[in-house]
């Protein structure tokens, strides 16, 4: 049996490289590149496979993540956020400043913000390479309109020590179904986004345009809408989708179109009490659970001894700190051990320093971690 506690976050090894190359396939027959976005694991590990099946760089949320990631050795990288406070962008120049051989991009949407990175990147030293953020009504960052972006874009350009290199947008923002009310709103994104790029695509400053899209939950959607050479020659489409290395058994389930992900993670957990008919208690919960995109789903279960537990039924009702409430359980009691399917994987990881990961034959193989370090108090 397995010595480590409970409860664990448990990562199949043979899933996670098979849903790197399945990702890795699907992009190549589309031709369109993939920078995963690493906030879904921070795990130096699972980059390296990711790069290693042909990713062109990595994306990450935050300017802490930055550090991390150029730490592992990555050396290309794109913020998917907007960077506005003074410190934030000056690690980004210090950085650049340091190593010819780091790229590192942002997002614009906002003319106080491009402000302030010309302030803080004008003189000597290597340019900040800006992309403009396109969002949707009462969505996320981003610019509204066309016209707002086509003014933001002038402002870039004649913005001392800042060079726009392309367009980007998120069509995350709806809900994660595939009713026609959302695949509706996704399109009418996608082709704002593209419109937009097509029309400054004459005044982005680099030979190849960047075009960046999400792409986790309805890539196929954005590849509909990319633009072609003959719109804009030389165009890198690129996409950020991070989710797909271990998809999962709930939100990504229900909407990918990528055929053949397989879900990676689970945690496993004890029956700590069973107080009620019909009611069981485990012991993981909110520090340990994902529950911001639904609640995690039981797979199966088996005694302390590892015996399987073939009728074990029971459905998650709710979760406190360290307990989750099973209820309608059947054939599981006090010291059973239960395994969970998650849903949203980007709300698993951060919450385990490290986790285990598995074989074919279920045993533990090794023991990864996670850096989602957030600074240092002394930084500010």
């Amino acid at each position: 049996m397995n010595k480590s506690a409970y409860p664990q976050l448990r990562l199949n090894l043979e899933a996670l490289e098979h849903n790197i190359e399945t990702m890795a396939a699907w992009c190549r027959d589309r031709n369109v590149l993939l920078a995963p976005h690493v906030k879904t694991t921070m795990s130096a590990s699972v980059i390296e496979r990711q790069m290693t099946a042909g990713a062109v760089g990595v994306t990450v949320a935050t300017v802490d993540q930055v550090e991390t990631v150029l730490g592992w050795g990555h050396r290309d990288i794109l913020v998917a956020n907007q960077v506005v406070d003074r410190l934030g962008l000056t690690r980004i120049k210090a950085w650049l400043d340091a190593d010819p051989n780091a790229i590192i991009r942002i997002f614009a949407d906002s003319a106080a913000g491009v402000a302030l990175a010309a302030d803080i990147f004008s003189g000597d030293g290597r340019p900040l390479q800006v992309l403009l953020d396109v969002g949707t009504p009462g969505g996320r960052t981003g610019v509204r309109d066309a016209v707002a972006a086509g003014a933001l874009a002038e402002l870039v350009v004649a913005a001392p020590g800042l060079r726009l290199v392309g367009v980007a947008g998120y069509e995350g923002v709806v809900p994660n179904s595939r009713d026609v009310a959302n695949l509706a709103a996704v399109d009418g994104h996608c082709k704002l986004v593209h419109d937009i790029f097509v029309e400054v695509a004459d005044l982005i400053e680099t030979d190849g345009k960047i075009f960046s899209m999400g792409g986790s939950a309805f890539p196929d959607r954005v590849v509909e809408f990319l633009p072609t050479d003959a719109e804009v020659p030389g165009t890198i489409r690129l996409l950020r989708s991070g989710c797909y290395a271990t998809h999962d058994h709930g939100t990504y389930a229900g909407v990918t179109p990528i055929p053949g992900l397989i879900p990676a993670l689970t945690v496993r957990a004890v029956v700590v009490s069973a107080p009620e008919d019909g009611l069981v208690v485990v012991g993981a919960g909110k520090r340990d659970l994902p529950y911001d995109a639904g609640l995690p789903t039981l797979l199966s279960a088996c005694t302390a001894d590892g015996a399987a537990k073939a009728g074990a039924r029971a459905t998650v009702h709710t979760l406190f700190d360290h307990h989750a409430v099973l209820l309608e359980a059947q054939g599981l009691g006090v010291t059973d051990i239960v395994e969970l399917g998650i849903s949203h994987p980007c709300s698993a990881f951060d919450r385990w320093p490290e986790y285990l990961v598995t074989d074919t034959r279920d045993h533990v193989a090794d023991v990864w971690h996670t850096d989602f370090h957030r600074g240092s108090i002394a930084d500010a």
